[in-house]
This record gives C-alpha cells, sequence and structure tokens, in this order.
C-alpha cells in the first residue's frame, strides 16, 4: 500500500499536479491523502463579518473549506474508479510546511506529489514559495508537477548525482519503485567534478550495487558548469522525470533553491523526484 499527499489549494496547478498522481499510481493500491490547509494569517475582514455570532471565526473558516474540499474530492473520485485506490481528505489551521510534516508523521507518508508554480524572483530559480519551502523543511520524497504538464508515460528517468558513497536503498525507493513498475530506461549524470578520474570507478560500483538489476547509462561530465550540463541533457534527451538527492550545502541545494551567482537558475519542464537519505 502506497501512502501519498496531496496538497491542494483547489487551484488549476494543484489538480494538475492530482491528475498527475492519479496516472502515475494506477498500478499501484494506494491511499491518497487530500491536504487542504489555511493559514490563520490569511483571514480576511469578510471572514470576520460573515462569521456567525455564535461560532468561532475558526469553526466557521474551517466548515467552508471542508465543504470545498469534500466537493473537490467528490469531484476526483468521479474522475479515478481505479478500484485500488481510497481517498481521504484532510484540513488543517496551521502553515503549510507544519501541516504537511505532521501528516508525513502521523500517515507514514511514502510520496509527496505536488504542482509547482514557476518562477518567482531571483531566490526561487525553480518554484514559487510554497514549493520551495516544501522541500526544504519537509523530510520526505517529493514529486513535484510543473505548471500544465500532462502525464503521457514514464519510458526515460534521469538520476543526477555528486556523490552516491552515502545513499541507500530505501531513500532511492521511489525511483527503483517508479522504474519498476514503467519498466522505465534509467540514466545516471555524474557531476562530482571534484576528483576525476580517481573515483569514478568507485561511483560506477555503487550505482550498480545500489540500483541492484537496473541497467543505466552512466555520464560522467567535467570541466563543464553543472548547471549547463543539466540544462543541455534535458533538453536533448526525452526524460519524463528528473531525480535527485537533496542534502544541506550540496550543488543541488544551490542549484534549486538559488544562488548569489547568476548561472545557478533553472527552469525545469520535467517533473522533479527531490529524493532523501
Amino acid at each position: 500500500m502506497k501512502r501519498i499527499l496531496l496538497p491542494t489549494d483547489f487551484s488549476k496547478n494543484s489538480k494538475n499536479a492530482i491528475d498527475y498522481a492519479m496516472a502515475l499510481c494506477k498500478k499501484w493500491e494506494c491511499t491518497f491523502y487530500i491536504l487542504n490547509v489555511q493559514k490563520q494569517s490569511e483571514f480576511i475582514l469578510d471572514d470576520l463579518i460573515a462569521a456567525p455570532a455564535n461560532s468561532s471565526v475558526h469553526t466557521a473558516i474551517a466548515k467552508d473549506n471542508k465543504e470545498e474540499l469534500n466537493c473537490f474530492l467528490s469531484k476526483i473520485k468521479k474522475l479515478n474508479t481505479n478500484k485500488n485506490f481510497t481517498f481521504k481528505p484532510l484540513f488543517d489551521f496551521d502553515s503549510l510546511t507544519n501541516a504537511i510534516n505532521q501528516v508525513v508523521t502521523a500517515k507514514e507518508i511514502d510520496l509527496v506529489i505536488m504542482g509547482t508554480n514557476g518562477v518567482t524572483g531571483a531566490k526561487e530559480t525553480v518554484f514559487g514559495s510554497n514549493t520551495l519551502n516544501v522541500i526544504r523543511k519537509v523530510n520526505c520524497p517529493i514529486l513535484t508537477i510543473p505548471e500544465n504538464h500532462k502525464f503521457s508515460t514514464i519510458e526515460s528517468i534521469l538520476f543526477s548525482t555528486e556523490d552516491c558513497k552515502d545513499f541507500n536503498k530505501d531513500g532511492i525507493k521511489p525511483l527503483t519503485d517508479i522504474l519498476s513498475v514503467f519498466k522505465a530506461e534509467l540514466s545516471v549524470l555524474d557531476l562530482d567534478f571534484a576528483n576525476y578520474p580517481e573515483v569514478q570507478d568507485n561511483h560506477t560500483k555503487c550505482l550498480t550495487n545500489l540500483f541492484n538489476e537496473q541497467p543505466f547509462k552512466y555520464y560522467s561530465v567535467t570541466q563543464v558548469p553543472s548547471i549547463m550540463v543539466i540544462s543541455t541533457i534535458t533538453q536533448i534527451h526525452n526524460y519524463n522525470i528528473h531525480a535527485l538527492f537533496i542534502e544541506a550545502k550540496s550543488f543541488f541545494e544551490r542549484f534549486l533553491f538559488g544562488s548569489n551567482v547568476d548561472e545557478i537558475s533553472y527552469n525545469s519542464t520535467l517533473p522533479l523526484l527531490i529524493l532523501r537519505k
């Protein structure tokens, strides 16, 4: 049983991510938790005026959001009649990241799938602020779906890595599960440019052990800026997903979260699978 968390604000973007999740997970037995979060700071005067005199503002707003959530969920169920799917609505008053962290722990979530909302500033070079905060603060694998990106199939996946020595099979399981179900091809892009060629043999052995019987194409690049390499390879090849591990102070953290250096910018048109060790 897969436990998938789908945050939603009822927008077209979040609905598109949910549609992608339904197609991606069609061969699994899944419980989908549909989470809507209301921040207290978003209360406005109209909310206070509309609240009945004998009820708290929390109760009044929660009632409206829960009704909208149930209506939203009913539409999803009508479009997705897969008998392997179970849907459960969740509502919370909190920040988005706090709410997601609580659900991840309480429900033992395997994967969070959510939409992105494009470039919004120099420090948010791939996603909008909500998605960035979730990636930064939620310790769970996350699959981000770009705006208007529709699921077709999964035939080829790119896995970018800096150093594989600390990876483990549990951390990489969301990727290997997708590879197994869709019989997809795997390409590994090795960007550990500091110690070549000394470590290359160790990396390929490590990756072979990590992916077990899964064959993969191996690419290593030196003397070329990593951002340029990633941008070029994802444009040339028809990958369906780009997977990578995120660690504090790593290249990939800078790659996603931006930098004072102008070159660190990347607008992914691919779903990104963010993995944790």
